[in-house]
C-alpha cells in the first residue's frame, strides 16, 4: 500500500522525491485569512506611503502579519515577530503570495510601520476606508414600531431632575428605579 501511495504521489507531482514540509501556524493562518477578507492589506498600502528605498514586503502585509501575531501570541511587544516567523515562512509565503524574510518583520522595520499608524492625517483615512468596507446601510420599513419597556434599580440618591425616581414596580417600590425603552422594527425584532 505505501508503495502504491508513494507511485501516485510521484505520477501527481511529477518528482522522484516528495518532500513534506511542517511547520506550526496556530491560528495565524485563520486570523491573516480574516484580514485579507476585510481588505485590510489593500487598505493599509492605499494609505501608508512606501519609502522610495523600502524593498521587501508591503506595509499591509508587514501590518497583517504583526498583528496576527499579537492576537496568537498575547504579545504586543515588536522584538519577537522576527523570530516567531522563522518557524512558518512557507505558510506566510503561500497566504501573502510573496518570500517573506525575517528581515521584513524585524524591531526597526516595525518601528518605522508604527509612525504613521499613530498619525491622524493617516490613521482617520485607514479607520473611515476600514468602516466603509463593513458598514452597510438599509432601507427598513417603519411602519410598526415595538416598545418594550423596563426598570433597572440601584443604591443610588433620589434628586428631583436626577435619572433616578421612585415609581410603580413588581418588586421593591422602595428602591429608586430608572426607566429604560428599547424600540424594535417589527416584524425583525431590530432595535
Amino acid at each position: 500500500m505505501n508503495v502504491q501511495v508513494h507511485q501516485q504521489a510521484q505520477e501527481l507531482l511529477g518528482t522522484s522525491e516528495l518532500m513534506i514540509i511542517t511547520e506550526r501556524v496556530d491560528d495565524v493562518a485563520r486570523l491573516i485569512g480574516q484580514m485579507v477578507k476585510m481588505g485590510f492589506v489593500e487598505v493599509l498600502e492605499r494609505h501608508i506611503p512606501r519609502h522610495w528605498k523600502q524593498r521587501g514586503l508591503s506595509w499591509g502585509w508587514t501590518a497583517v502579519i504583526w498583528l496576527a501575531y499579537s492576537l496568537t501570541e498575547g504579545e504586543h511587544r515588536k522584538v519577537a515577530v522576527e523570530a516567531s516567523i522563522t518557524g512558518m515562512p512557507h505558510t506566510l509565503g503561500q497566504l501573502s503570495g510573496q518570500d517573506i524574510e525575517p528581515l521584513d518583520v524585524s524591531d526597526d522595520r516595525l518601528a518605522h510601520l508604527r509612525k504613521p499608524l499613530s498619525q491622524p492625517k493617516y490613521w482617520h483615512g485607514i479607520e473611515r476606508d476600514l468602516n466603509a468596507r463593513r458598514l452597510e446601510v438599509y432601507d427598513l420599513s417603519q411602519e410598526v414600531i415595538r416598545g418594550d419597556a423596563t426598570t433597572v434599580s440601584g443604591e443610588h440618591a433620589v434628586t428631583e431632575t436626577g435619572l433616578m425616581q421612585f415609581g410603580p414596580r413588581k418588586d421593591d417600590p422602595s428602591r429608586p428605579q430608572l426607566k429604560v425603552m428599547l424600540g424594535s422594527l417589527d416584524p425583525l425584532g431590530m432595535p
